[in-house]
């Protein structure tokens, strides 16, 4: 397969993958994909399962899987059976065996002990890799103020930073300190955590302090300190669907973007800027700034 067509068939499997995360609350039929495709239906899907190493069902079942987790512990007073029928289940049996099957606790079991790093790997699909290359992506660059902002430094394991978020967000709302619906959300990712020992990744979680802070942070249970985040130049991309896959476009901005643009790189990682804090946003719809500070 030359170049050209293996962009375009690669293309197509994107606009598969969007139109299934458009539409886990409905049902979803191969025919359907394949017209999005412009495949056979008859090829479709052999097609999907060497591209992607899972068959149709199977993936489409851990998309809606993954959404439920993500539900399960963001929203613990969300009853299991809301959970299970919006995820395409017809009733709550047969959500928690598919559930547990795949990541070996039970829904309720995973609500109280999230265990992000075994969850992880259930979502590692070959033909998605890099997929971010193929989109032109449209680059700024702007100059940002220093900002003072509440901070929770994660140490750790890459997949338990969910962990440090929620300890995060109890601060918030208890100190009144910031206020998430008028001010910034940031993440500072030190390391690159695919590269980067368990033990030594390390991230910020952050949110921009209110006036009446006064650029300060009292003492607190959660151990969230002040720190402030640097202004300057920086190079902006935005990252439009889940979270997990923001690695992609951080590569484009350092593989492809950065060596075309003459721009040299100021001390200082890589962050990013979350647009969107609704827990029920569909993945496909979360926007995320990713900022590249530069000399």
């Amino acid at each position: 397969m030359n170049h050209d067509k293996a962009r375009l068939y690669q293309r197509r499997f994107l606009q598969v993958f969007a139109y299934i995360e458009q539409h886990l609350d409905s049902p979803i039929t191969v025919e359907q994909l394949s017209e999005v495709a412009c495949f056979s239906r008859f090829h479709f899907h052999r097609q999907f399962g060497q591209f992607c190493g899972v068959s149709v069902s199977r993936y489409i079942t851990l998309m809606r899987l993954k959404r439920a987790s993500f539900r399960l512990v963001q929203n613990p007073l969300e009853k299991v059976i809301g959970i299970a029928l919006d995820a395409g289940f017809e009733n709550p049996e047969s959500f928690s065996r598919a559930f547990k099957n795949t990541f070996g606790l039970s829904p309720s079991e995973f609500r109280k002990n999230p265990v992000w790093v075994d969850w992880h790997v259930h979502f590692q699909f070959p033909g998605r890799e890099n997929q971010q290359r193929l989109v032109n992506m449209e680059v700024k660059i702007i100059e940002v103020e220093p900002m003072r902002v509440a901070v929770l430094e994660h140490l750790g394991d890459p997949m338990r930073v969910n962990n440090t978020v929620a300890t995060f967000i109890e601060w918030r709302k208890a100190s009144g300190l910031s206020d998430y619906t008028q001010r910034g959300t940031y993440g500072i990712p030190y390391n690159d955590p695919l590269v980067t020992p368990g033990e030594e990744f390390r991230f910020d979680v952050c949110g921009e302090l209110d006036p009446q802070a006064n650029g300060n942070v009292p003492e607190n249970p959660q151990g969230v300190i002040a720190k402030t985040l640097p202004g300057g130049r920086c190079a902006v991309v935005r990252h439009v669907g889940a979270y997990d896959r923001i690695s992609d476009s951080v590569y484009y901005l350092y593989r492809e973007w950065l060596p075309q643009s003459e721009e040299e790189l100021r001390d200082f990682p890589v962050y990013f800027r979350y647009l969107h804090l609704d827990q029920e946003l569909p993945e496909h719809e979360q926007k995320t700034d990713i900022l590249l500070p530069l000399k």
